[in-house]
């Protein structure tokens, strides 16, 4: 009878029966379910009715409401107990109902098991394991003040996690992306009221912030937020605390602004002079110099006088600061060189700014180890791999034009007609269909005349086209333009 309309003898029914009955008896006996009773008795109206109900009956309930039962003070006021229970209810009193007859009571073991397990098991591995309902499992962790599932683990949600690290949970997609998919932070998914819930327990986390502690800041992290922290994350966060003191990552100031400006203007300072007096790093610098459209720059710095050499020591304490998680800016104080200089070295190596892949590479290694072997490109770029690169490239290309000139079976330049044959390979400079003599060639077909679209020319070309080649360079060109024109600011 679920979801079928109700007709008027079950509305007459159940006008007859409430209160004396309750809503689960008339459900069972009208074939329907107790909400969808529920909910039609309040569309009725149908609530206790005070007339009902004299002063003294009224009194009768408060007095024995704690020493007597439903059932007792039912016979003794000839109503149904149902009926008492309800009123004593809009009276503002309140008792559980008697244990439905049959269910068990909780033993000590049952509720020993229940409170070791809430938040790490599932509710529905709990409700296998101790044979009861979901219900009552839910009640009974409430009765014993076990709290919310969520909160009773080893783990917390990914979502409390970011807010937890960042202090809020803005871009929560792009935060997912960065630490999920490209570092790898390992997450779960718990089920619990048939929802799906990503989760994060706390040990792999820390495991993983340790590994990514350069691209994490501590500082942002209320102490003993996630509970107990493992002894090196208070080094870390007096690191994070000392790095936004020398360098502020907050949004630049209208004054900030015009003071970069000025010192511009003056045409004596560098980068590390710059991210000194202005407490910004040199990335963040050029960032707002571009923002602000200077022409104005920082002084360069001299890369070929005797500062600008790195010493064994220098390679030492950049080294030893990677792997303890100093920021690149405290690492170029130590060796008396600006942040933007221990970058560009870092790079030129290791080809990653990432101090938390660098580390990873090193290891206990000494600088230098672990770098990865630079792709040509790279190397093209590279000052100390420039020269043999280059050289390399140009015996190749001595070897490549040798293989072709050798691909040459048969000298073809006295066969004037080869330019002309569809059969005729330009790249390697002989006929595809194996003719060494195109004056007997049976194999000879004629390249067809095509039509320009654009300008109605003929011409003729292997590779069939809409337009002849200077048309083609002409739309080129004027595409090229027009990129010109509308990306001009």
């Amino acid at each position: 009878m679920i979801g079928t309309k109700w007709t008027e003898g079950q509305l007459g029914y159940l006008r007859r029966n409430w209160p004396d009955k309750s809503d689960a008896d008339i459900a069972k006996a009208l074939k329907r379910s107790v909400d969808s009773v529920r909910t039609k008795r309040y569309q009725l109206g149908l609530r206790i009715d005070p007339a009902d109900w004299s002063t003294e009956d009224d009194t009768y309930i408060l007095e024995h409401w704690n020493n007597q039962t439903d059932e007792e003070i039912a016979a003794a006021l000839h109503r149904q107990p149902h009926a008492v229970y309800v009123r004593g209810l809009s009276l503002g009193l309140f008792r559980r109902k008697a244990a439905i007859k049959g269910s068990r009571t909780w033993t000590e073991e049952e509720l020993n098991y229940l409170r070791e397990s809430w938040g790490t098991v599932s509710v529905a591995v709990i409700c296998s394991r101790l044979k009861r309902t979901k219900d009552a499992i839910i009640n009974k962790s409430r009765r014993l003040g076990l709290g919310a599932y969520l909160n009773s683990g080893d783990y917390i949600t990914l979502n409390q996690r970011l807010i937890a690290a960042t202090g809020t949970n803005a871009a929560y997609s792009y935060k997912t992306i960065s630490w999920v998919k490209n570092r790898g932070l390992p997450i779960h998914t718990k089920t619990i009221s048939s929802k799906r819930v990503r989760v994060v327990y706390l040990d792999e986390f820390w495991e993983w912030a340790k590994k990514n502690r350069s691209f994490l800041d501590f500082s942002k992290m209320e102490p003993l937020a996630l509970g107990e922290e493992p002894a090196w994350v208070a080094e870390q966060r007096r690191k994070d605390y000392q790095a936004f003191a020398i360098q502020r990552k907050d949004p630049w100031t209208p004054d900030e602004e015009s003071r970069l400006i000025m010192l511009l203007k003056q045409h004596r300072y560098g980068y590390a002079e710059l991210s000194e007096m202005l407490h910004r790093s040199a990335g963040a610098i050029q960032r707002k110099c571009n923002d602000l459209g200077l022409k104005e720059r920082p002084v360069k710095a001299d890369n070929h006088g005797k500062d600008s050499l790195w010493s064994a020591t220098d390679f030492e304490i950049l080294t030893d600061g990677i792997r303890r998680g100093d920021s690149y800016t405290m690492i170029g104080r130590a060796i008396g060189k600006s942040e933007k200089a221990v970058r560009g070295k870092v790079y030129t190596v290791y080809f990653t700014e990432n101090a938390d892949k660098i580390r990873t590479m090193i290891g206990d290694g000494p600088w230098g180890n672990g770098a990865p072997v630079p792709t040509v490109k790279q190397a093209v770029v590279l000052s100390r791999t420039r020269a043999e690169v280059k050289h390399d490239l140009e015996l190749l290309c001595s070897v490549l034009a040798n293989r072709v000139r050798d691909l040459k079976k048969t000298d073809y330049d006295h066969f004037f007609q080869r330019a002309m044959c569809m059969k005729w390979d330009d790249l390697h400079g002989e006929c595809s269909a194996g003719c060494d003599d195109c004056d007997s060639c049976s194999e000879f077909r004629r390249i067809p005349p095509q039509y320009c679209v654009r300008c109605g020319k003929t011409f003729f070309e292997r590779e069939e086209n809409r337009m002849c080649r200077e048309c083609r360079t002409a739309r080129k060109k004027m595409a090229q333009r027009k990129w010109c024109s509308l990306h001009r600011n």
